[in-house]
């Protein structure tokens, strides 16, 4: 219980800051590459982890709403499965500038711009008259949430050396399945209560705070930039990169892409928008255990063989979800998916920020590319299907995509040096 109570605590870190602000932010450049440090301030921590839950909430909030936001605005379910595609569409797309500009003008201006930039966008999806302005304003809430948790990663790989790097980004992925998990918890309740209107303005208020609050995160070190596009040649020269980029697409196809039908799939068989938001939400809870689970595993157990019990996990639980789509399997299967993010995704995630030290936030960036590239084709591919509420070869499909994804990673990870 006391790990989740911590992490609840995050969600109003922000709040508590601005009450103390620093004197000075302070701005350090070198000219080679970040020499990382031992460990980060419990601040910085709290700072960090509070950026990544309020932009995974709005990243998740939307899966338990669509059926009830369709109706609303006299769409069909494909017409608003556009606004999430579409959101982690460009939420992609903008990996890459953000992270650009994270290597020129430094982490936390960046995540400060960005977040700034989210919270009007977010209180336009929240009054949205209609659909066309809803996908637009989600489309703007995706690009301007890209930078926060790409950014907090890359503050956490120049500030903490390689070697023990996987647990610190495991509290970051702590903290991220909460925001999943309470966004789907609390989305599938307002909306079937209230109406969903109020989960797309929570996460653009917590922002605007948070852009706030951040000055007090002082900024690492970082290399001297160089010509603008400089870092994506350094990047792009690497072979490695583009493996885990490739890698990476297939997992967000997997791991994002199919996990938005979970609660559609629910709620297509007679289960109430609340329960099936409650049942989504336990995908943050398994994250969360399975997270504890990986930060004591990590050096006794090799890369590899985290990346092949999260593969496991995974597509057992989308073999559960295509086999019967009832309360019960798909609470497994959500637990499941959880701990294959948390095994799986977070030893891939460690190792991009391993690959270009000295372009690290466009390394980081670009994976996200492939990645949140990856989760918004499955899901646009997949709409025609949910919408003739054929779920269980979504289902299989994604059970049957989770075994070259664990292959290439971990064959991957086993052989980088």
């Amino acid at each position: 219980m006391a790990p989740v109570l911590d992490w609840c605590r995050t969600a109003t870190a922000a709040v508590r800051v601005l009450a103390h602000p620093s004197r000075k932010e302070r701005r350090v450049v070198t000219t080679t590459a970040p020499q990382p440090v031992a460990a980060l301030s419990p601040s910085a921590r709290r700072l960090l982890r509070t950026a990544g839950f309020v932009s995974n909430f709005d990243r998740f909030c939307i899966a338990p709403m669509l059926v009830l936001i369709g109706p609303d605005l006299g769409v069909p379910l494909a017409t608003v499965v556009l606004a999430a595609s579409g959101y982690y569409l460009a939420y992609g797309l903008m990996q890459p500038v953000w992270g650009a500009a994270s290597d020129r003008w430094g982490r936390v201006r960046v995540m400060r711009v960005s977040l700034a930039g989210a919270a009007p966008a977010a209180l336009a999806s929240a009054l949205a008259p209609d659909a066309p302005v809803l996908i637009g304003a989600r489309l703007l809430t995706g690009a301007c949430f890209a930078a926060a948790i790409p950014a907090s990663l890359t503050y956490v790989g120049d500030t903490v050396p390689a070697a023990v790097r996987q647990r610190p980004l495991s509290e970051l992925m702590t903290a991220f399945a909460l925001g999943t998990a309470l966004a789907t918890a609390v989305a599938g309740a307002l909306a079937h209560y209230v109406t969903w209107r109020p989960v797309f303005a929570l996460p653009g208020i917590l922002a605007g705070i948070l852009a706030v609050a951040l000055r007090r995160l002082p900024e690492p070190a970082r290399p001297r930039p160089g010509a603008l596009l400089a870092p994506f040649g350094t990047v792009l020269r690497s072979r490695w990169q583009w493996y885990v980029m490739a890698v990476a697409l297939l997992e967000g196809a997997v791991l994002l892409g199919f996990l938005t039908y979970l609660a559609p799939a629910l709620e297509a068989h007679g289960v109430p928008v609340a329960l099936a938001g409650a049942v989504t939400a336990l995908y943050g809870a398994g994250a969360m255990a399975a997270s504890q689970a990986v930060k004591r595993l990590v050096g006794r157990w090799s890369p590899a063989a985290l990346i092949a019990v999260g593969g496991a996990q995974t597509a057992l639980a989308y073999l559960l979800a295509g086999c019967r789509q009832s309360t019960g399997p798909l609470v497994v299967a959500a637990l499941l998916l959880g701990g294959g993010w948390s095994f799986l995704h977070s030893t891939v995630q460690s190792w991009a920020t391993s690959l270009c030290p000295a372009a690290r936030a466009t390394g980081v960036a670009l994976f996200g590319v492939a990645l949140y590239g990856g989760g918004a084709l499955a899901g646009g591919l997949a709409a025609a299907t949910a919408q003739a509420g054929a779920y269980r070869p979504l289902f299989w499909l994604a059970a049957l995509l989770s075994v070259p994804l664990t292959v290439a990673a971990a064959v991957g990870r086993a052989r980088y040096r």
